[in-house]
């Protein structure tokens, strides 16, 4: 009886001390999330604050692999498996600004990776339609998106380059893969009146980050922003 007493006794000590480190944990996550948004994001001249709230909200340490976790909130891309990588904070930020999106919009985004920013787009959107090539990396990141609470996001395992066209149209589309032509279906799938933000250029070598409006007349306008270098979109 005395055994078990202490067995028990030990077991709720670890317990309660796992809890205390994994709030002290969170809690310094929480800080450097926040440093994140001061100094690498707001201070680079993001200035929409849905996005900024979205960046100091969404736990991006909890979308990455665990050896990688201490680095979650520098201002850098980390690999995330299959050859893949979550994109460096800013440009998550910078291309999420870009869209100019509005609470009642419906967004795509061509290449989940890790749920991040589809993630980022949940909180200041109605909709996130996401589509992954990968299977294995669509399944992880519907199960993290799922668990975090997410529900306003759609993750589709399948061929981004072809969208999703019984969806369409959308208020603004991510690519976040290069691409050296832009989809036409993708441009098709675009409301009127819709941006779209996507690296255009070959995945050897540096592309332009490009934003796509999509005008009343129907007429498509094309804007170079930034060198940017992406991971290629691949398909089937």
């Amino acid at each position: 009886m005395k055994v078990l007493l202490r067995l028990s006794l030990i077991f709720l000590l670890v317990f309660l001390l796992a809890q205390c480190l994994g709030a002290n944990e969170e809690e310094s996550f929480a800080r450097e999330r926040k440093q994140m948004v001061e100094g690498q994001i707001e201070a680079r001249g993001v200035a929409d604050k849905r996005v900024l709230r979205a960046m100091e909200t969404v736990p991006r340490h909890l979308f990455v692999p665990e050896d990688v976790r201490a680095y979650s909130y520098l201002d850098t891309p980390l690999p995330i498996g299959s050859g893949q990588t979550i994109s460096q904070p800013y440009i998550v930020a910078f291309m999420t600004e870009l869209l100019a999106l509005k609470e009642g919009d419906k967004v795509l985004e061509i290449g989940t990776g890790s749920g991040y920013q589809a993630a980022i787009l949940s909180l200041i959107v109605r909709e996130v339609y996401t589509i992954e090539i990968k299977r294995d990396l669509a399944k992880r990141a519907r199960e993290i998106l799922q668990r975090l609470g997410y529900d306003n996001v759609t993750v589709y395992a399948g061929d981004g380059y072809l969208g999703l066209p019984g969806e369409a149209p959308f208020d603004a589309i991510m690519i976040t893969a290069a691409t050296p032509e832009i989809p036409p279906a993708l441009l098709d799938q675009l409301g009127t009146g819709g941006r779209m933000v996507v690296p255009v250029g070959q995945p050897s070598r540096t592309q332009n980050l490009t934003l796509v409006t999509k005008k009343s007349t129907g007429e498509i306008s094309r804007e170079e922003l930034a060198p940017v270098l992406f991971v290629p979109l691949t398909r089937y």
